[in-house]
């Protein structure tokens, strides 16, 4: 290795390689997203075997850093609760993960989520605040389910099963699949279309094992990457 490369900071190296895989792919394509391609604005993000990501705390947040299109797919080993428990803004103690959709800020995102318990059930809601953007400012008010046009239940989770969930969404359009079985068809209105953000992950109390794939954008992308925003979580 030469002293120039030597030089080269680590973040510079990193960098480069987040747009080089980038580019290399075709628009439509599956990239694989590291855990080093999130940024996690609360909780952590752990490493398993077979480079795959591993979550074990009470909450999580964290969002894409590299371009991507609106449509994300998490193939996960379910490890069960985890041993502490966090609560929601409500209060309420639940068991859930999924997939952010147009995560503009804290205060304005889309979810599709895959709730574990009390109930088991996948939920798509909006978070929207359109005049606040951090989570001081919003807290967890602006939540509004979107009832879909047709859906169907997701399989229940037992402990060490493997499953998929992939949202697809184009303009005001959403798919969600479970299994590659479609679960959830509907549009999300104009107001949460509107949002423009990376796509990501949450979870509440699971445990999981995963893999991240989201698709490359179609035309032109700029050639970035994302500031990591720690701290502000939604």
């Amino acid at each position: 290795m030469t002293r120039w490369m030597k030089a080269v900071p680590t973040t510079l190296l990193f960098l480069a390689s987040l747009r080089i895989a980038v580019a290399q792919s075709q628009p439509g394509e599956w990239l694989t997203i590291k855990r080093a391609d999130f940024c996690v604005t609360d909780g952590a993000l752990g490493q398993s075997a077979g480079d795959r990501i591993s979550l074990d705390v009470p909450e999580m947040r964290a969002y894409v850093r590299i371009p991507t299109a609106q449509s994300a797919e998490i193939r996960f080993r379910y490890g069960g609760p985890t041993k502490e428990k966090s609560k929601l803004g409500s209060g309420q103690i639940r068991s859930q993960f999924g997939l952010k959709l147009r995560a503009q800020d804290p205060c304005n995102l889309l979810y599709v989520m895959w709730r574990v318990e009390p109930e088991s059930e996948l939920v798509v809601s909006v978070k929207r605040n359109p005049s606040q953007h951090t989570s001081a400012e919003c807290h967890n008010h602006g939540y509004t389910d979107i009832k879909p046009r047709k859906s169907s239940p997701v399989p229940l989770l037992r402990k060490g099963e493997t499953h998929t969930l992939r949202g697809e969404m184009k303009n005001a359009e959403l798919r969600v699949y479970a299994d590659n079985k479609e679960v959830w068809e509907g549009e999300v209105g104009a107001d949460a279309a509107g949002l423009e953000g990376p796509v990501g992950i949450r979870s509440d109390n699971v445990r999981l094992e995963f893999d991240y794939k989201a698709r490359r954008p179609e035309g032109n992308t700029p050639d970035h990457v994302l500031a990591c925003k720690v701290g502000d979580s939604d």
